[in-house]
């Protein structure tokens, strides 16, 4: 929030200021330039100024803060009754991520400019390969070139851990990957990991607690249960316990500090089954299932629900393969699977990610062609809306968010995007 370093920005009112702070359009990298802005304006006159705490605090989007960050500076200034239930109410926002959909105020809605963007790396295309990585702006909605992979990988999994986006996996061709390498958000450069013990295709990968989780898959000969972790402190993988069934294609997603996976498919059936992994007594339990088998599906975590879309219902040698365009969601709290509106077009092999608050799928697989269509899940309404396209059609794209404080965009990519 440069404003800040403005002379006229510590001369504005209280009044004033709290309709800059209120705005959703306030260009800012983060809510955390919020609130030292905040701060900076209070101690420019404090003797005037700090009675204004309380209103003013209650603009700035507290549970979007990280717990640590409120500890450390939020707490402090808080000494006023109504201060202390803003800091509870932001508590409660990460302790209980299962009851964000019934807590939710404005204070938990991102403003435009803080919620990152999105990434979609890689996937199927006309040319049997991508391997670019396109970027989506959500307060332009654009999508952009940002960078290349360091050679081809299908059906393999990703996740941004801290500063670094985790490529797991995948194929090149008929050979099945083990190897995994890592971008650094900050700098920009590759660079190999460890590689996994088992070979794996089709899987699903997710961070929980830390740790990085590579989950089912397909070694180039057999459908997989087996799970591997990997310490990113110790740099190393480990096995964790199995899965009950074996799954390739599954969906994968972390809520309420447990590993969901969600249906997929093995040699002859499409999974309804999910289970989720405790990391603390190294178990998985059975859920209940969902309304419809779905391998290639697609799954997020948004508001506290777990989200299921599209898919097929048998493995994709069989002639009778239907993609669906159903979607349906999962309530922890209740242990039941509830349908929602359809997706405008039945497909498998979506990439899907939150970004912010907004639930996002991207690109897929129809039956005839992969897709560059993008479309967001409006709540309220409870239908989809359409964004803007991709440059590259995209099926099986590895989907994620990365936060704003990471440089927008890459040198300019070279100008074919696929191989």
């Amino acid at each position: 929030m440069q404003v800040c370093q403005n002379q006229e920005f510590f001369q504005l009112n209280a009044d004033q200021l709290g309709k800059l702070l209120s705005s959703d359009d306030l260009n800012v990298p983060s809510e955390q330039d919020v609130f030292h802005s905040l701060m900076s304006w209070v101690r420019h006159d404090s003797a005037a100024r700090e009675q204004h705490i309380p209103e003013l605090l209650a603009l700035v989007r507290l549970p979007l803060l990280q717990p640590a960050f409120i500890m450390d500076h939020v707490e402090n200034v808080c000494n006023a009754n109504e201060c202390q239930q803003l800091v509870m109410e932001a508590f409660k926002w990460h302790l209980m991520p299962e009851r964000r959909s019934r807590i939710a105020t404005e204070r938990t809605t991102p403003r435009k400019s803080t919620v990152g963007r999105l990434l979609a790396v890689g996937g199927m295309d006309a040319h049997k390969g991508a391997i670019s990585i396109e970027s989506y702006c959500p307060r332009l909605d654009k999508w952009t070139p940002w960078k290349h992979m360091t050679g081809r990988r299908l059906q393999f999994g990703a996740a941004v851990m801290e500063d670094k986006l985790i490529l797991v996996g995948g194929r090149d061709g008929l050979k099945t990957l083990n190897t995994v390498e890592s971008l650094d958000l900050n700098t920009m450069a590759w660079a190999p990991l460890n590689a996994m013990a088992t070979p794996r295709h089709g899987l699903g990968v997710a961070v929980l607690e830390g740790p990085l989780y590579a989950v089912g898959g397909h070694d180039g000969w057999s459908y997989l249960n087996t799970v591997e972790r990997w310490d990113p402190i110790a740099r190393t993988w480990s096995y964790v316990a199995p899965m009950s069934s074996m799954r390739s294609t599954a969906g994968v997603a972390v809520l309420g500090g447990r590993l969901y996976a969600v249906g997929g498919r093995d040699g002859s059936v499409c999974h309804r089954s999910i289970e989720c992994y405790d990391p603390h007594t190294n178990k998985w339990s059975l859920l209940a299932p969902m309304n419809r088998r779905r391998g290639g599906v697609g799954v997020t975590v948004a508001n506290g629900f777990l989200y299921a879309l599209g898919g097929h219902d048998c493995p994709a040698s069989n002639p009778m393969v239907c993609r669906t365009e159903t979607v349906e969601r999962y309530d922890p709290a209740t242990d039941t699977w509830t349908l929602i509106c359809s997706l405008a077009l039945g497909r498998d092999a979506i990439g899907c990610a939150l970004l912010g608050d907004r639930l996002i799928v991207v690109g897929g697989y129809d039956g005839n062609h992969a897709l560059k269509s993008v479309e967001e899940y409006d709540p309220v309404r409870n239908g989809w809306n359409e964004l803007a396209p991709m440059a590259f059609a995209r099926a099986g794209a590895c989907v994620v968010a990365i936060p704003n404080v990471i440089p927008p965009a890459a040198q300019q990519p070279p100008p074919s995007a696929t191989v």
